[in-house]
Order: structure tokens, then C-alpha cells, then sequence
């Protein structure tokens, strides 16, 4: 079976795990997924990832992080870009997400990042999710 959104992928699996319980999920990996999984880390979205290898692509293990109380620090995750609706922004129309308690994950020519330092970088580029 052909994955045609591997970005929407991750983001239902962490999703899906999260909504589980579990204490992490794996995901197979790229280049792209590990740029995502290392923002949602220096975010502190996740507790860690690790980067598992096998004779196919690697696996990606993502610790996912919960509070006291066990509710996840992921209330939500969006997909915006899709393969068949690419949606991008100029350094203006860079979104603001649940007041600037969310983050969006753009892919800019200086590389995968934050809503912010895009606009510290003054870039713009394709908006590929949005996370709170």
C-alpha cells in the first residue's frame, strides 16, 4: 500500500497514540518526519524521539509527553498543506495559532520551522501544520 501524505500520517499516528495512552509510537521515517519530530521536541511537545535503523527506511520512536494528571501536552494537531491543496504564506500571512499558544510548521527555504522564527527569519514558505 502507497502512502500518498506522509505528513498527515505522522500526525494521525501521534494522534492516535496520544489519545491511546501510549507511552510512544513509531513512525517510519524521512528526512521531512525527523525535522517535524525534532521541532515538536525543542517545543517541548514530546519527551524524546530515537531514530531506530532496519533494513528499510528506519523507524522513527516518538516519547510522548503527558502532564500530571495524564492528559497530553498535543490537544491538537491539523494538517493544512495537502498534496492536492498546497497552501503557502508570505512572511505577512504567517498564521497565529489559538492566540500564539499553538504553533504552525511551515517549510521555508532556510529549512522546517516554527511560525515564529519564520518571521524572525523574515520567510515564508508552505504552512504544513498546525499544532496546540
Amino acid at each position: 500500500m502507497t502512502m500518498t501524505d506522509p505528513i498527515a500520517d505522522l500526525l494521525t499516528r501521534i494522534r492516535n497514540a496520544t489519545r491511546a495512552k501510549h507511552k510512544y509510537v513509531d513512525i517510519p521515517a524521512s528526512n521531512l518526519k525527523r525535522q517535524i519530530v525534532r521541532i515538536l521536541l525543542d517545543q517541548a511537545y514530546i519527551e524524546k524521539y530515537v531514530n531506530i535503523r532496519d533494513t528499510k527506511q528506519g523507524i522513527i520512536r516518538v516519547y510522548l509527553r503527558y502532564d500530571e494528571y495524564g492528559k497530553s501536552i498535543i490537544s491538537g494537531l491539523e494538517r493544512v498543506s495537502r498534496p492536492g491543496l498546497r497552501k503557502y504564506a508570505s512572511i505577512k500571512e504567517i498564521p497565529r495559532i489559538k492566540n500564539n499558544f499553538g504553533m504552525a510548521i511551515l517549510s521555508t527555504s532556510k529549512g522546517v520551522v516554527t511560525n515564529k522564527k519564520a518571521k524572525t527569519m523574515n520567510v515564508g514558505g508552505e504552512v504544513l501544520c498546525y499544532i496546540w
